[in-house]
């Protein structure tokens, strides 16, 4: 097998893919599709030909809740788009983003439509590569309408545009989005754009946002002859990601509770003996940032003997574990993936944020109880509760 990031394609992958979706904004093609079950409800007020014509392999609109920031990559004909600004409210927001004219067209095309019969307005759909989030291409064929490109110098022009709407006027800017979700569509970008893709995935969202990835894996690299056929890759096959290596990509990216949520148990097709399946992947955004020592511990639960996280802490079942406020927030917060795990441990005596020291990544990763209890507590308590009804003594 060949490591795909390495095998030269001798086509244009951007071109093939593009081709195949136009035709399938036009006219079905089943072979496009995963079978996948949503939430029947959300799609009642669908018209059919965004229900016919939207292509995937799972359902990420699960993981998302009210009044949260979506960005939808590779949107299509819009069907996601219109179940989240169904599920996030009045008070959320939902950006489509596409490349292809004729699905952003088929999706635009319901906007109104569908605004009028939930009562509000929350959808917006813009062209764009997934790789390229600051980039709005809709606003740069505008400028270009009025500064057609026939000279170096007039290219020259388009790229310092190009550059100046990056920077000064983004699509979607830094750590401005709640969730990223994507249905099937990171397999089809060329592989030497997808580090740079999880990089704008893991850029737009904020500090404790999660991206929420149904995407097609496979087991084994594909082959080089698989890899340069363009019907296996527009049909989301060649351009799959290794399962290991799809996870591996999240963690480059600096996610962190990086999750299989869904694994498809029977393969959805199998080509030259390797196995291509839906999978769906959660990874939250967040443990970048300083270390403060506040006299928090964290007791593993089990049931393993001891656990790793993606920092390298070691959690010992039972143990009270010493670990920075960065740490011990993200494990025991509300909506932390670890917190049905975690028992926390708070200091007696709080330590304000602004008062705390630098924690030391070096020292013993037990913590004492008299670390959280303070040096000096001496406290005597006590059970002054009645006795039971039978008399016989405390409860």
């Amino acid at each position: 097998m060949t490591d795909t990031a390495a095998t030269p394609i001798r086509y244009d992958v951007e071109r093939a893919v593009l081709d195949r979706y136009q035709a399938g904004a036009k006219q079905v093609e089943a072979s496009l599709c995963c079978p996948t079950e949503y939430e029947t409800h959300y799609l009642d007020i669908l018209p059919d030909e965004i229900l016919q014509k939207d292509y995937g392999c799972g359902d990420p609109s699960r993981h998302v809740n009210p009044g949260e920031t979506v960005v939808d990559l590779g949107s299509g004909a819009g069907k996601i788009c219109y179940i989240l600004s169904q599920k996030v409210g009045r008070d959320g927001r939902i950006i489509g983003i596409d490349f292809n004219d004729e699905m952003l067209s088929l999706a635009r095309k319901y906007r109104e439509d569908i605004a009028q019969k939930i009562g509000y307005q929350n959808v917006e759909f813009f062209k764009g590569k997934i790789q390229d989030l600051a980039l709005s291409l809709d606003k740069l064929q505008t400028w270009l309408d009025s500064n057609p490109v026939q000279t170096i110098d007039d290219l020259a022009a388009l790229e310092a545009e190009r550059d100046r709407l990056r920077s000064e006027d983004p699509a979607i800017p830094d750590n401005t989005v709640d969730v990223v979700v994507s249905n099937c569509v990171l397999n089809l970008v060329r592989p030497q754009d997808k580090t740079q893709l999880f990089r704008e995935i893991f850029r737009v969202l904020k500090r404790g946002g999660r991206a929420v990835i149904s995407d097609i894996v496979c087991d084994e690299e594909p082959t080089e002859e698989m890899m340069n056929d363009p019907e296996l890759w527009s049909g989301c096959l060649s351009g799959a990601f290794r399962e290991d290596r799809f996870l591996e990509m999240f963690e480059a990216a600096g996610f962190y509770g990086v999750e299989i949520l869904v694994r498809q148990d029977e393969p959805w097709q199998v080509v030259n003996g390797v196995e291509f399946r839906s999978m769906t992947v959660r990874a939250y955004k967040g443990k970048e940032g300083d270390c403060w020592e506040r006299n928090q511990a964290v007791v593993y639960k089990g049931p393993w003997k001891q656990v790793r996280d993606d920092d390298g802490h070691v959690y010992h079942r039972g143990q009270r574990m010493a670990v920075c406020d960065k740490t011990f927030q993200i494990l025991t917060s509300p909506n932390s993936s670890y917190q049905q795990d975690i028992i926390p441990v708070l200091p007696h005596q709080n330590i304000p944020l602004d008062a705390a020291q630098r924690f030391d990544c070096k020292r013993s990763s037990i913590r004492s109880p008299q670390e959280t209890k303070g040096a000096n507590y001496r406290e005597t308590r006590k059970n002054d509760a009645p006795v039971c009804g039978d008399g016989t003594g405390c409860c």
